[in-house]
């Protein structure tokens, strides 16, 4: 099994892929919008495909990427049926199960921090996805969007912390740099759940945490309850259309070389290599600028002529850093080309000396 955990540091939020690599089916749980092209990047790197993106809840400070996911991998969107949600594909209850590859994850209902909240347990019980629910050394709150404390506590104890000691805990949010914690550290060392802690003591915390809403609570609560989609409006774009280009996990796009060379008179080339490897046994792209990647930013003037622009070295990591500078300076439409003159040279395509 394939397991990664991704971040978004805008919301502290935490985006899980459970990817079964046989098959190539995974899941993706709470999806953040902002991240889409980079959770689809993962997956393909991966050799995955999203065939269903699961919410834990309704967010309320963040908007899914739930139907961008879905717009990409043609898979499925799932969440509790009685989350207020519409347009799902799959709607979730207690003691179902989501299956992808021979794996699954068996859903368990964990109201409280709202009233359509899921925890979602690995079929062996090694692992649980807690979303809003229970948190590294804490809960979600339960002040709003028919929150209820008892209910909260009544989850953790039956439907959580019931889970084998050794299962690994992962939830959906943690604003300290946490990643992860146990049923066994969380019965032992939470605060707020521990095995001293009675159903009463709960309720008083929780009744006195008096936390300002989430910033986002006017725009994401409704954006959510239509899982993402915006209201009226077309989904965003997959990315630029100047050529085939594919986002990477590192948050850049490429070019292959074949299509590089079908497209070059209408691209800026720009080499970052040095002189010597220009004219070197390697050879360079006809029609190439050199730029050196120490002179790129000093010299990126010269390339805003409206004209996309692809990023060349060696073996397309140096050509990958200038293509991250060249975003940072303001030009949009930038690639790098992928495996650099080595995969160009492999591919029998011509070079100039």
């Amino acid at each position: 099994m394939i397991f990664r955990q991704l971040f978004d540091a805008g919301s502290s939020t935490y985006t899980y892929i459970l990817g079964d690599a046989e098959s190539g089916e995974a899941l993706v749980i709470d999806p953040v919008l902002e991240h889409w092209q980079r959770d689809g990047a993962m997956l393909r790197e991966l050799g995955l495909r999203a065939i269903v993106a699961l919410e834990t809840h309704v967010h309320a400070d963040h908007v899914t990427g739930a139907s961008c996911l879905k717009w990409e991998f043609g898979g499925a969107i799932g969440i509790a049926a009685n989350s207020g949600a519409e347009g799902a594909d799959l709607w979730l209850e207690h003691g179902g199960r989501v299956a992808f590859g021979d794996r699954h994850v068996e859903v368990r209902a964990t109201p409280g921090h709202t009233r359509g909240c899921l925890t979602f347990v690995l079929d062996d019980r090694s692992l649980a996805l807690t979303g809003d629910c229970l948190l590294i050394r804490g809960t979600g709150r339960t002040d709003f969007q028919q929150g209820n404390a008892r209910e909260m506590f009544r989850s953790i104890r039956d439907q959580i912390l019931s889970l084998p000691e050794g299962c690994l805990l992962f939830p959906a949010h943690d604003y300290r740099g946490l990643t992860s914690s146990s049923v066994d550290e969380e019965r032992r060392l939470n605060p707020r759940v521990h095995a001293l802690v009675q159903e009463d003591d709960f309720v008083g915390h929780m009744a006195n945490l008096n936390l300002p809403h989430p910033k986002l609570l006017d725009v994401a609560v409704p954006a959510n309850l239509r899982l993402g989609r915006p209201a009226g409006e077309e989904l965003p774009s997959r990315g630029p259309t100047w050529a085939p280009l594919r986002f990477t996990v590192s948050g850049i796009w490429e070019i292959e070389p074949d299509a590089l060379a079908e497209r070059r008179a209408a691209l800026h080339i720009v080499d970052v290599r040095e002189a010597d490897e220009f004219s070197g046994p390697l050879g360079h792209i006809g029609g190439a600028r050199l730029i050196p990647l120490d002179q790129l930013l000093a010299r990126a003037a010269e390339l805003k002529d409206g004209m996309p622009i692809v990023t060349v070295c060696r073996s397309g990591a140096r050509s990958a850093q200038a293509a991250v500078l060249l975003q940072k300076a303001g030009v949009r439409d930038v690639a790098n080309l992928a495996g650099g003159m080595l995969r160009w040279s492999a591919g029998s395509l011509p070079v100039e000396h």
